[in-house]
């Protein structure tokens, strides 16, 4: 039996396929499932993809649709009853009878009738028995007379009773959209595109429950966008693009657990985007040419295309975006994000298209990079990068586009400005308030030197206000303070004022820069044993301040003499390694000499990691282990860090002697670095043989030496080498040992490396995860420093393993682009007719 295709043609949903989506509906039955599903095309003409999902229908309606499709195969001549004649009949006459709807006068067997077009207008319909089940017209976008009734030309598609397709394109529709739409009841898909329909969009839609597409582009709807679509449960896609809606966007939104499509691009709306994690099923999101801001979206990592383009954003991007593995396209340009630009985007699994331009994201690009080899538009022009552009963008294939002009580069052929822009753009960043879009414009020279001095005599006047009221306050506890040893009295003025500079930059938190030393010892009992941090061995005590406030103490006993004002760079060093896999500090005290004031010791308040070090928690003797995908989120963790501290900040800090000791988790088993290459961590460090690293290095904060970034990596090596075989590596034969196993075990089927894993991952893991682990691991800790991988490589193995492992424990294919499943969809792109 011969099965049609139950199809929408997709310029009957954006004529404009140049900068629209198409969406493709279509019915496909399989068999082995024994249910009907509806896919959803959404057609991304930029980049050239095809993102697909799939969503089962509701229960009431698979047995009328599955006969539908199968009876549609036989060529009846269905008869319609006479009160649908009579409609169609009607509908003509208020569409002030175009061509090629006049043969509904002459054709009694119309049902049979396949897409008809003239000059002006194509015309599709579909029938199931003696019902009209899809109306699909496209029109030439000529406004219909003045006198033409959008509320009787709904009225009479009530008489359609069993009209589950309504695709009414290009028609010149003017007006309110008919309250008499929501009697529309069986209604599954509407689109109303390229009209002009004006006014809000009326709440008798919310009456449309079994709707899951409703399209509305390209018209002239005003208002906010309703509350109430979330009373619409099983809506997949909706597209209000390019309207003039406006106001912020309500919380319900992310009540559309359903919602797979959603764009609302080329409107004017405003304000923070709302908490759209819950949205699971969510693959695209288009919010472009808005007023959205400041703040980035909160959104689940399982979206395809994000388009946040031109709108008022201007925050830091969260490294959370990291993890989106299955992102194919990427757009944030010509809004004002700030802070480190993440260069693991550019190697993410699936990226395809990624444009950041026109913001003002800092921090070095380095040769040792790496691309996704998919890549197909790379813009990261008018930014404030420096450093080399990477070799996998220089040479790049014809087909791949590469913009990086208008940054601090010292390579590639576009044009860049002098490093020195860079440098004082970025500090002007720090100071300057956000500028709305319409003022984005590049400060004059006079201007910014007005603001600048404008903000020093500020300064100026505020320090000199602290100075007087913290001399007053340490006069008042000296009388507390022992007579052998004090804080120092400089401190505090010198922070103040970098803290006022350096507000906008990081949290660095005043409020703590006020401690004394009496107040340490009553948070930690006296510096006792005790108070000691799992794995910190001597360095971080766990202390509670007098409001309560759980943090770590870290001691530094300084070998030489110097004043307070010479470890100032340091701290503010340590201020700006701001991160997520990096323990915070919140504010730091001096303990000086009586009788020359020099620095004796210098406390440094961090916040508190819970749940110790990386190691209690796979080697160590805690009853609980994490299991194997935890081990692959906290190694990606620590990679992050890494990376952050390479390429974060200028200058970046290599050779960091990372030990899985100095690897923390909080209380979401979140993992964090709480010691990295700083001069000031190194002169007062002991060292313990607690680890084993490939560094060794003592001191030198800003270590670039020839293999400085492949010391870190053969560290990770060993780290993964721990968290593979769950057992202490602490000695460089460990590592041999440990990593010759794991060059047999790549060799042999998976149930040898079985016999090499930690036994307490149980079965809870999938074989090309821990083969990916073991690869990328030999390669860290190849003699060679040379051989190593890049940092950028170790992250892009690491993301891929635990897509790998996703897939392996049953994620709901609707949430995946699994091969298989994109397989499918491509054959379904070949067989979908034109």
């Amino acid at each position: 039996m011969l099965v049609r295709d139950f199809a929408l043609d997709p310029s009957a949903l954006s004529p404009s396929t140049s900068s629209s989506h198409g969406i493709l509906q279509k019915l496909d039955w399989r068999g082995k499932e024994s249910k009907l599903l509806l896919v959803d095309v959404s057609l991304e003409v930029a980049s050239g993809k095809l993102i697909m999902g799939t969503q089962s229908l509701p229960s009431s309606h698979l047995l009328c649709l599955l006969m539908a499709i199968f009876l549609s195969g036989i060529h009846h001549s269905w008869q319609l009853e006479p009160s649908q004649s009579q409609a169609l009949v009607k509908i003509r006459q208020l569409l002030y009878n175009p061509s090629v709807v006049s043969i509904w006068d002459s054709r009694p067997d119309i049902c049979d009738l396949d897409q008809l077009e003239s000059s002006s207008h194509s015309l599709t319909l579909a029938c199931y028995e003696d019902s009209i089940t899809q109306l699909h017209i496209i029109g030439n976008n000529e406004p219909l007379p003045q006198n033409f009734s959008a509320d009787s030309f709904f009225a009479a598609l009530t008489s359609l009773p069993n009209l589950k397709v309504l695709s009414l394109v290009s028609l010149g529709m003017w007006g309110p959209l008919p309250t008499v739409t929501g009697n529309l009841s069986s209604l599954e898909i509407l689109n109303l595109t390229s009209n002009y329909f004006n006014a809000t969009i009326p709440v008798q839609v919310s009456s449309l429950k079994n709707l899951q597409t409703l399209v509305l582009d390209g018209n002239m709807f005003t208002g906010t966008v309703p509350d109430w679509l979330s009373s619409l449960p099983l809506l997949a896609v909706l597209s209000l693009k390019n309207n003039s809606f406006h106001g912020t966007l309500p919380d319900s939104l992310s009540n559309l657990r359903n919602i797979r499509i959603l764009d609302l691009s080329r409107n004017h709306l405003s304000g923070q985007v709302p908490d759209l994690r819950n949205l699971t099923n969510l693959q695209v999101l288009d919010i472009q040419d808005n007023f959205f801001g400041p703040q980035f979206p909160s959104l689940h990592t399982k979206l395809v295309a994000l388009v946040l383009r031109n709108n008022q954003f201007h925050s830091g991007i969260p490294v959370e975006l990291s993890y989106y593995y299955q992102l194919q396209k990427l757009d944030i340009s010509f809004n004002g994000f700030v802070g480190p630009f993440l260069p693991s985007l550019l190697s993410l699994p699936s990226i395809t298209y990624l444009d950041v331009a026109k913001n003002r994201f800092t921090g070095m690009l380095f040769p040792n990079m790496s691309c996704n080899p998919q890549l197909a538009l790379v813009n990261l022009s008018s930014n404030l990068l420096t450093g080399d552009l990477p070799p996998c963008l220089q040479s790049a294939p014809k087909s791949r586009v590469v913009v990086y002009e208008r940054n601090c580069l010292s390579s590639g052929d576009q044009v860049q400005h002098p490093y020195s822009f860079c440098r004082i753009e970025a500090m002007a960043v720090k100071i300057l308030p956000h500028m709305h879009k319409e003022e984005r414009r590049p400060f004059s020279k006079a201007v910014l030197a007005s603001i600048i001095v404008g903000v020093i005599v500020g300064v100026v006047a505020l320090v000199g206000l602290v100075f007087l009221v913290i001399r007053r306050l340490n006069a008042q506890n000296t009388a507390k303070t022992p007579a052998t040893r004090l804080p120092s009295e400089q401190f505090s003025t010198v922070d103040a004022a970098k803290l006022i500079f350096d507000a906008t930059w990081s949290s660095w938190s005043s409020c703590l820069s006020n401690l004394f030393l009496e107040e340490l010892k009553e948070a930690t009992n006296n510096f006792d044993e005790s108070s000691l941090i799992e794995g910190s061995h001597g360095q971080i005590y766990k202390g509670k301040l007098t409001d309560g406030t759980i943090v770590g103490i870290r001691s530094l006993q300084m070998r030489r003499r110097q004043r307070s004002q010479s470890y100032m760079h340091h701290i503010e060093l340590i201020s700006k390694l701001r991160h997520s896999h990096l323990v915070s500090a919140l504010g730091h005290c001096f303990e000086c000499f009586p009788d020359d004031s020099c620095v004796s010791r210098i406390f440094l308040i961090t916040e508190s990691i819970p749940n110790g070090t990386l190691r209690g928690c796979i080697s160590g003797n805690r009853r609980q282990r994490l299991n194997w995908t935890q081990r692959i989120a906290a190694a990606i963790g620590v990679v992050k860090g890494i990376q952050f501290l390479h390429t974060g900040i200028v200058p970046g800090l290599f050779s960091n002697n990372l030990k899985i000791t100095d690897v923390l988790l909080d209380h979401n088993l979140h993992v964090k670095i709480s010691s990295y290459n700083l001069p000031l961590l190194a002169e007062s460090r002991e060292q313990v043989g607690v680890g084993v690293s490939s560094s060794g290095l003592k001191g030198n904060a800003q270590a670039r030496g020839k293999d400085g970034d492949k010391n870190d990596v053969y560290d990770l090596g060993v780290i993964l080498l721990e968290i593979i075989v769950g057992r202490p590596i602490t000695s460089k034969n460990d590592v041999v040992v440990a990593r010759d196993l794991l060059i047999v075990g790549m060799k042999a089927d998976d149930i040898a490396r079985k016999t090499i894993m930690d036994p307490a991952v149980g079965k809870e893991w999938s074989g090309e995860s821990i083969k990916t682990l073991m690869e990328i691991c030999i390669r860290c800790l190849h003699n060679e420093p040379s051989e190593r991988p890049s940092v950028e490589d170790v992250l892009w193995n690491l993301q891929f393993a635990a897509q790998v492992q996703d897939s392996w424990r049953g994620e709901p294919q609707s949430n995946r682009q699994s091969p298989d499943f994109l397989h499918y969809c491509e054959t379904l792109e070949r067989t979908t007719p034109s």
